[in-house]
């Protein structure tokens, strides 16, 4: 048997290297602005410079140029409610029971007091926005009461501004959050959400299909709000209610709006757009301009949101001293849940890239995700780097960059990567990742491991392979990025290790500080 507490004293030795390297840098302690723009459902092959030809993204790729491409770069989980979660706290979501993905009306599932992402750089002397989809809950364990001040929130776990939509696009309530307060709330028309059974007179998509400009695959045919149906019943907010078209612009301009109005300390903007995430319904000059309906539409939109960020950076002349970080919450889906012809009109255009699976998926589409960094002057231009890395380091990487400690317990699972995120040293020595199934996967060096689960092996309604069998998987992902070649049983004691360092990091409470 291999001795797996050898290789986690080899990780270990890999991280203090890492670590030293670091300090031996000059100028890492520095307190550059840093923009986390993060992307929904984009795939690593939906983006030009990632090898995507029939959709053009000229302001993303431009990113790459001018910075670093990650090619070895993974969300912690398939799904979005539970990568956020990781970004924010540094901790692995499947240690946390109830944080799957979360209902419209879920309470705040990072607790007030809790060390996160923007509490640390608060502490540095950052200003601390969130701006666009939020979808981590609200509220205390009553749930939100959105009539009111709707709190706990963002401004409890660290952020100074929020503008948001409280959960996704597809679920209701259909509202924006600026801080406490539902956005243009009419007193006299106070909102109510269920995602039990009905409410109210509203039409929803069942009932009143005739009302519909998009129209449902599977599910989302509750509560009718601009012409489309969504998860849940909502009633009242009618002035309140977005219109989806104006969503990027809206999201867009609160973010520059932060950017522009905070020169006066160094700051932090947490971007977390709806696009490409259902329901896809673009503005209107963006509409058709792909060729590959409504999912193509979304990635020119996406795609000129970045663009806008870029442009507002080099106008406020703050762009050098900007560290901007651009990745997806997971990877790709393409009928996931309305009938918007993403899979019709794909073509040749491969959203997982190379790789096998999707949202939702153990197989590595789920969370290999695009990964950009730029920061003029710091980071060498055009840089392509296969360094194992994972989001949950970005807490402490952004920790050691402005010099700010971390106590034990705070970001358990967060190691400083900030060598690797610069394009500067060797990769992660591990990484773990969940599927929707909370089957987790384990990828240590080449090898990736995935555990046995008795989960479906297709999630039919998205036509996902899940990556779910009853027996242990192994891929060397070196020579099958397809994951096609099972060698479980033929590399039978790599297997048996994974397992067991795997089931020894499950056991454990933190990767970053225990001792071995």
């Amino acid at each position: 048997m291999i001795n797996y507490r050898f290789s986690i004293f080899a990780a270990l030795i890999f991280v203090v290297s890492a670590a030293s390297v670091m300090k031996a840098q000059p100028g890492v302690v520095a307190k550059p602005n840093i923009i986390l723009i993060y992307t929904d459902d984009l795939g690593y092959g939906d983006i030009g410079a990632n090898g995507a030809t029939r959709v053009k993204t000229p302001n993303i790729d431009r990113l790459a140029k001018q910075g670093l491409r990650l090619t070895n770069a993974h969300a912690t989980s398939a799904t979005c409610t539970p990568s956020r979660f990781s970004v924010l706290t540094g901790r692995y979501a499947w240690r946390k029971s109830g944080t799957g993905i979360a209902p419209g009306d879920a309470s705040l599932l990072i607790p007030p007091g809790t060390a996160t992402l923007p509490g640390m750089l608060k502490k540095a002397g950052y200003r601390t926005a969130v701006v666009g989809k939020w979808h981590l809950g609200l509220g205390g364990t009553e749930g939100p009461d959105w009539n009111a001040d709707v709190k706990p929130g963002p401004l409890e776990i660290g952020f100074d501004y929020c503008f948001i939509m409280p959960a996704t696009a597809d679920r209701v309530p259909c509202v924006y959050l600026e801080n406490h307060r539902i956005v243009d709330l009419d007193p006299a028309d106070p909102i109510t959400v269920s995602y039990k059974n009905k409410i109210g007179n509203d039409p929803t998509g069942k009932e009143n299909p005739e009302l519909l400009k998009l129209k449902p695959s599977h599910g989302h045919d509750n509560t009718i709000v601009n012409g489309v149906s969504r998860i849940g019943w909502m009633t009242g907010g009618n002035k309140a209610r977005w219109i989806d078209e104006d969503m990027a612009n809206v999201f867009t301009h609160k973010a520059i709006s932060f950017i522009k109005n905070s020169q006066k300390s160094p700051f932090f903007l947490y971007f977390a757009t709806h696009d490409i995430h259902v329901p896809r319904v673009p503005n209107s000059r963006f509409v058709g301009k792909s060729g590959m309906g409504a999912r193509g539409d979304a990635i020119l939109q996406l795609d000129w949101t970045v663009g806008e960020v870029l442009k507002a950076l080099d106008d406020l002349g703050i762009a050098d001293n900007t560290l901007l970080v651009f990745t997806s919450d997971n990877g790709p889906v393409l009928d996931d849940g309305y009938q918007d012809q993403a899979a019709e009109l794909a073509g040749s255009h491969a959203p997982a890239g190379t790789f096998r699976g999707g949202k939702y998926s153990a197989f590595e589409a789920g969370t290999r995700v695009p990964f950009l960094v730029r920061w003029p002057g710091k980071i060498k231009p055009g840089s392509i780097a296969g360094a194992l890395f994972s989001q949950v380091d970005l807490f402490a990487s952004f920790a050691a960059l402005t010099g700010q400690p971390l106590a034990e317990g705070e970001a358990p699972d967060s190691f400083n990567s900030l060598a690797a995120l610069t394009g500067k040293a060797a990769p992660r020595a591990y990484v773990i990742e969940q599927s929707l199934n909370n089957t987790l996967s384990l990828i240590r060096g080449s090898w990736k491991y995935i555990e046995p689960s008795r989960g479906p092996k297709i999630q039919a309604t998205t036509n996902t392979e899940l990556g779910n069998d009853p027996s242990p998987q192994l891929y060397d992902m070196k020579t099958d990025t397809g994951e096609k070649n099972n060698l479980a049983d033929a590399r039978s004691a790599e297997t048996q290790a994974l397992a067991e360092f795997l089931q020894y990091v499950k056991n454990s409470t933190s990767t970053r500080s225990t001792k071995h």
